[in-house]
């Protein structure tokens, strides 16, 4: 099954990141392009698990003005990669189904498969960090019971997921289902279609 591969791939990231721990270790992808789909989980997880972590940092009340400034537009510039590889894991499906004819009564779905798996990624993070917070030692049993309840609960979100991403593929395979890719229309990025960013022209 696809996602046995990608679950895979994102736990790999996610505990490769967590051995340095922190946002400004450098990226090495142990995939080549010669393993497209590979290549492209792995770098979509990891900009994901940076854009946790950045997430995390913004929230300290203590954050120097200054600094939350700069990592505001680190965050803005990770979902416009998170974007991207998106769109380029959904260009990989598009080109594997290419020759595959719908059905005359095949339907399409409420999203493509790498939007799919963009949750799949962020789905796998919850669950590392879940899973640390119920294991933690200098927490109390309560809080670990709870976050034990959590973490069954997104285990049990991983499982439905991944069958509902498998069985979306199958059916493009088969022809039940067709794709159709809308590129994201992001506004406020664009100097032509941010009123703030066009003035400054």
């Amino acid at each position: 099954m696809f996602t046995d591969k990608a679950n895979k791939i994102f736990q790999d990231v996610i505990e490769k990141y967590h051995v340095i721990n922190t946002v400004d270790q450098p990226f090495e992808n142990p995939y080549t392009k010669d393993n497209l789909i590979e290549h492209l989980l792995y770098r979509k997880c990891w900009i994901d698990t940076v854009q946790w972590h950045y997430e995390d940092i913004i929230r300290d009340p203590n954050i120097d003005p200054v600094a939350a400034l700069k990592l505001k537009r680190q965050i803005d510039a990770s979902n416009q990669d998170r974007t991207d590889m998106v769109e380029y894991i959904d260009s990989y499906f598009l080109e594997k189904y290419k020759n595959v004819t719908p059905k005359q009564d095949a339907t399409i779905n409420t999203e493509s498969p790498a939007w799919g798996i963009d949750r799949l990624s962020i789905l796998a993070l919850k669950i590392y960090h879940m899973d640390e917070e119920a294991t933690r030692t200098d927490a109390s049993d309560a809080h670990r019971a709870a976050c034990q309840k959590k973490l069954d609960v997104l285990l049990e979100q991983r499982i439905d997921l991944s069958t509902a991403i498998d069985t979306l593929l199958s059916d493009i395979e088969k022809g039940d289902k067709y794709m159709k890719v809308y590129k994201q229309m992001k506004m406020y990025n664009d100097d032509e279609l941010n009123p703030v960013l066009r003035s400054q022209k």
